[in-house]
């Protein structure tokens, strides 16, 4: 009687372990299934980022601020649509609602515009989502589950420009020369109360490597002429692909180029001499290549000079003129013998 009880009591218990176990992967497989497609999973993370980092130690680098115009076909696609359809939005509806999950949920942080337009990542920095809609009269409903904004509230036909903070520099353990973009921040711009013009509103600085893995999911329209030419934000981003005037460098002063550029010429002057000054470095890294090309004719010719003026190769020179000249005679004087010969005939 014993032994049969104690094989009911292993039977049933063997069908609680199989029922939980079956639970627990249907759990398992509904929790995958809620998984939104933007949330970067464990994979993600451990192959972000594919490149490495800079190094903190790098011998050169130069760090420049640039202002983004989306009017620009060259970053035009950072605004299209302007107005979500469906899963297709802009970046700053995207970086938007990132901001809105926050980092505990998938999402990211961001972090106050100050005055004199420098980032700064640190904690006493963030901006509370609340706080910021507040501020911007952005519309937003209460409920059960928390803030809930429309997507027609969020002002992104209005964000029509962005700042982003460049960094180039040289790798001295890879011997490569990279540009890295390190924050970028959106630029709102509306109406002023009495309609004489638009004011720019520099929203908050986001740090692009928290972006990074994020934009890898999102594409972005590469062609007016092809719609179907598409590519990665990350890839548009790390390739260079956008066009940006530069409007600040880091410098001991703390100054931008408008403090100290007297008009617009003396402005343009300064950014091109900046662009110039980091092509430039790019393109010598391992030397000037036209003063190598005309080292290299100088070399060459001077080699040819001292072959020819050479003992050996001098008297190798003249004893085959010497011998030409030789048969030369020779071949001569047997033409002239021919000529002169005559021939006997018989009577």
């Amino acid at each position: 009687m014993r032994k049969l009880y104690f094989m009911l009591f292993m039977a049933v218990l063997a069908m609680n372990v199989s029922a939980q176990s079956a639970l627990r992967r249907a759990e398992q497989a509904a929790k995958a299934q809620k998984t939104n497609a933007d949330n970067v999973t464990l994979r993600s993370q451990i192959s972000f980022p594919t490149s490495a980092g800079m190094n903190e130690d790098v011998v050169w680098r130069r760090d420049v601020y640039r202002e983004l115009n989306l009017n620009d076909d060259a970053n035009a696609g950072l605004y299209y649509p302007a107005e979500s359809s469906g899963s297709q939005m802009n970046l700053f509806t995207y970086i938007f609602k990132l901001m809105m999950v926050g980092p505990s949920h998938g999402g990211i942080s961001v972090y106050q515009y100050r005055l004199d337009g420098n980032e700064r990542f640190t904690d006493d920095a963030l901006v509370k989502p609340l706080t910021f809609l507040d501020d911007h009269h952005i519309f937003y409903e209460r409920t059960d589950r928390g803030v809930h904004i429309d997507d027609s509230d969020i002002p992104s036909s209005e964000v029509k420009g962005y700042y982003i903070k460049e960094c180039s520099y040289y790798d001295q353990i890879s011997a490569t020369f990279h540009t890295k973009i390190i924050a970028l921040c959106p630029i709102m711009e509306r109406a002023d109360d009495f309609g004489d013009g638009t004011t720019k509103y520099p929203l908050f600085w986001v740090k692009y490597d928290d972006l990074a893995p994020l934009l890898a999911k999102r594409t972005i329209m590469v062609s007016n002429i092809n719609n179907a030419a598409v590519m990665s934000l990350d890839d548009y981003f790390t390739m260079n692909r956008y066009k940006g005037k530069i409007y600040k460098t880091a410098n001991m002063q703390g100054r931008n180029l408008a403090q100290y550029c007297k008009n617009d010429t003396a402005l343009n002057k300064e950014q091109s001499r900046i662009e110039n000054e980091i092509i430039s470095f790019e393109k010598n890294i391992w030397g000037d290549q036209a003063k190598k090309d005309s080292l290299d004719k100088i070399t060459s010719s001077n080699k040819k000079t001292l072959k020819a003026s050479h003992p050996i190769n001098r008297r190798a020179s003249g004893r085959s003129t010497t011998v030409k000249t030789r048969r030369q005679k020779q071949s001569s004087s047997s033409t002239d013998n021919a000529r002169v010969t005559v021939r006997r005939q018989r009577h």
